[in-house]
């Protein structure tokens, strides 16, 4: 039994396993983007409606907004993206229009021509709606997803499909297949089980995730990760995990991270439970980091976390 103890202390001990000399990955949350307080929301709360007082002009989202994340050390940018009436990708967050825009109905109710003339900059407010300090700048802003491609053709992306319609996951398919191999392997996908299962079956190594696949992942390796091996679950994926369970993984954190290296996996750390996209947004949030941490972290302020990371913080 002693022996048995100390081979699974040994096998998943950090201390024989030289840090990964590299930065965090930074996977930026809607790009740089007008943030909101997260406390009592709801999976249908209007949140341009509770921003707080703006500290600069981004909206989620858009090309400006991710190219404001790469440029602030964004590894990986974060978007939404959602099936319209002629069976274009418009890149949008919310399930309805008049919420953020000038619109009404969904982003299914319209073609992507129609879209680019609503002002997604309409709704935001910081006072109540008192004021609405966006209003007029968002006309045309809206992208699409060849857009988004053709503008970073270079850069890795984050998919958040927002629904769960066999449709998304079928036209996603036909759309994916057009890709070169390089692109494709920058990008990866997360949110409702219809359309990812269609993306996993069509192309096995790309990385999708749901709370499911993170459920099914965590508990397998779980169940054989003392022994070193990583179950089929954990391998080709992308993974967030919130930093007050990941401490509990087999091999934490540096053993563990190059595992997951060596199975194709990506893990990003988030804050909180992960309900609500609780990031890594101040200097306090990063001191809770492993010492050099060098997977993925998930934050919606890249545009302060961003220097911090790649400005040379130990």
């Amino acid at each position: 039994m002693l022996v048995f103890i100390v081979f699974i202390f040994i096998n998943n001990s950090s201390f024989w396993v030289a840090p990964t000399p590299k930065p965090p990955f930074l996977v930026a949350h809607r790009g740089v983007h007008q943030t909101f307080p997260l406390t009592g929301i709801q999976w249908d709360t209007n949140t341009a409606a509770r921003i707080n007082p703006p500290e600069h002009a981004y909206l989620e989202n858009t090309l400006p907004s991710m190219a404001a994340a790469f440029a602030a050390g964004a590894d990986l940018v974060e978007f939404d993206l959602q099936l319209t009436k002629d069976g274009q990708f418009a890149v949008f967050h919310d399930h309805r229009l008049d919420y953020r825009t000038n619109g009404q109905g969904r982003i299914g109710d319209y073609t992507m021509a129609e879209l680019k003339l609503l002002d997604i900059g309409y709704g935001y407010t910081a006072d109540g709606g008192r004021t609405f300090p966006f209003r007029g700048t968002g006309v045309g802003l809206m992208p699409s997803l060849d857009e988004v491609l053709a503008a970073f053709p270079e850069r890795s992306f984050l998919v958040h499909l927002r629904s769960n319609e066999a449709q998304l996951g079928a036209r996603l398919v036909e759309y994916l297949r057009t890709l070169r191999p390089a692109q494709l392997d920058r990008l990866a996908f997360y949110g409702e089980e219809v359309p990812l299962a269609a993306l996993k079956i069509a192309f096995p190594r790309l990385r999708v995730m749901s709370k499911r696949t993170i459920l099914r992942a965590v508990l397998s390796y779980q169940a054989v990760g003392w022994t070193g091996y990583v179950p089929p679950a954990m391998r080709n994926t992308h993974l967030h995990l919130p930093l007050r369970y990941a401490r509990w993984l087999w091999g934490w954190p540096h053993r563990f991270l190059k595992r997951m290296e060596r199975a194709h996996t990506r893990i990003v750390l988030v804050l909180g439970d992960g309900r609500w996209s609780e990031g890594f947004d101040t200097e306090e949030d990063l001191a809770l980091l492993p010492a050099n941490y060098a997977g993925g972290i998930w934050t919606n302020r890249i545009e302060r976390i961003g220097p911090l990371i790649k400005g040379g913080r130990k």
